[in-house]
């Protein structure tokens, strides 16, 4: 009786489980649409009968978005592309936050969805900066566990949604780097998304240089032009420009009076904005140098002599405005935060929280909340060193990277767009030490300026793209 029930067990759950699990491999794609189209026909008649005129409104939108989301389930890189077509889109919900967020959200749950569905398996892209990001993402949520500790006796804490905004912005920011990195597998893809954006700013940088337009454009780019939006623009269409020798000579042209464009508007409508300006010059020099090692090198060498003779005219010309009075004070906020740290440096006190705590700690003597406007700062006194640690560990294993695809990757576009993006790396490192422009700080420049910062890690997200792509390529060509 028991090698029978022994048997039995056996059969159901070798043979039949196997049969149930191949007929739902089998038939899962061919029955999954049509279940979708009834399931969206019924609800629209049940709908129909039982809400109201006002709600009914709203049904041709739930469709449109059903249909968005099977585009995306589809075509993946589609999501990526509708990406940098939200960054103009001036909706700001609650605190800032905005269409392009939801979009990163959307696309990493299906994401999520789609590996243990269909995959069944968590797999991500092998590549150097893939653990550090992941780490970093670990210790934001760790730090935001920790923040709920009653770290000062006398000042509440952030409220809840503030914390979960600024969690949210390390977790989405990680989220576009991965999403290019795991679904980027044709360069015409990359291609795509690189002058999709470069339009999209040469649009705005025309409305710049043109009042009439500039009426249209700078309601639209309203909290998108932070300072990764311009390194950005300079950095991509520098590279294409100079570097990619398989572009029509005309469109390097246009793409390098782009480049040149941007640098004008930066460097005499916004010269007091020194986010503006510095950031894209330093990509510039960097990805001169990655490309011409030598060459670059001798620019740096003659800058730095430059700067030396002309330091005081300089430095002049720099602390134009108030910008003397903000570095003071910039000072005096770094020093009062790190005091306000001390009490956990090595975890932080999560995301928000210091800046409600900053009143017991008078600045020039007054009581006021305050942010520290440096990205490294403000990585400190969230995450701790820890977090400020994973976060350098990432940008340098992703600079590596770059400067390893130098030569890995052919020449034209792809090869272009690793000096685009190393030099825009290094200007995103220097835009971090003059404001929170690369993971917004909630209390500063928030959850709005998060449609510029995803441009940073999307176009990085780009290196473990190509990084796969020639992997790839360079596989199969051995195994032919």
């Amino acid at each position: 009786m028991l090698n029978l029930l022994f048997a039995i067990d056996h059969l159901v759950n070798d043979n039949l489980l196997g049969i149930f699990s191949r007929w739902r491999v089998e038939n899962i794609q061919r029955w999954l649409r049509p279940l979708i189209i009834a399931s969206v026909l019924l609800l629209s008649a049940t709908l129909a009968f039982n809400l109201s005129p006002r709600l009914l409104i709203l049904i041709p939108g739930l469709l449109l978005g059903i249909g968005v989301v099977l585009l995306f389930i589809r075509w993946p890189p589609l999501g990526l592309i509708a990406l940098i077509g939200s960054i103009p889109i001036p909706i700001n919900g609650p605190s800032g936050s905005n269409v392009t967020m939801a979009l990163v959200a959307v696309l990493l749950v299906l994401w999520l969805l789609d590996m243990m569905v269909r995959q069944r398996e968590i797999k991500l892209p092998p590549s150097a900066p893939i653990r550090p990001l992941l780490i970093l993402v670990l210790v934001a949520i760790l730090a935001f566990g920790v923040g709920q500790l009653p770290w000062y006796t006398f000042a509440q804490a952030a409220p809840m949604g503030a914390q979960l905004g600024g969690l949210a912005i390390f977790v989405l920011s990680a989220g576009a780097f991965l999403l290019v990195a795991q679904y980027v597998r044709d360069l015409r893809w990359l291609e795509w998304l690189t002058w999709i954006f470069l339009a999209l700013g040469g649009l705005y940088i025309a409305g710049r240089l043109a009042p009439g337009l500039g009426q249209f454009t700078n309601s639209l780019f309203d909290s998108a032009t932070g300072s990764l939006f311009w390194t950005w623009l300079v950095a991509l269409s520098f590279s294409q420009a100079v570097f990619n020798r398989n572009l029509h000579p005309g469109w390097r042209v246009v793409v390098g009076s782009l480049t040149l464009a941007t640098l004008y508007v930066a460097l005499t409508q916004g010269w007091a904005w020194n986010s503006g300006w510095i950031p894209p010059l330093v990509a510039v020099m960097i990805s001169l140098w990655a490309a011409k090692p030598k060459l670059g090198l001798l620019i740096a060498f003659m800058g730095a002599i430059g700067a030396v003779t002309k330091l005081q005219k300089l430095i002049d010309l720099v602390m134009v405005g108030d910008n003397e009075y903000s570095l003071g004070t910039r000072l005096d906020a770094w020093a009062i935060v790190w005091e306000i740290s001390k009490v956990n440096p090595i975890l932080g006190l999560g995301p928000a929280n210091y800046y409600w705590y900053t009143p017991l700690f008078p600045i020039r003597g007054y009581a006021v909340r305050f942010n520290s406007h440096s990205q490294y700062v403000d990585l400190i006194a969230q995450t701790g060193f820890l977090g400020l640690a994973c976060f350098l560990w990432f940008f340098g294993a992703t600079g590596w990277l770059g400067w390893q695809l130098r030569q890995r990757v052919p020449a034209g576009f792809a090869r272009a767009y690793v000096y685009g993006a190393l030099g825009g790396l290094a200007g995103t490192l220097v835009a971090g030490a003059l404001g929170d422009w690369v993971l917004p700080f909630f209390y500063n420049i928030g959850m709005a300026g998060f449609r510029a910062s995803v441009l940073g890690w999307l176009f990085l997200g780009g290196l473990v793209a190509l990084e796969q792509m020639y992997a790839s390529q360079r596989a199969s060509e051995s195994v032919n």
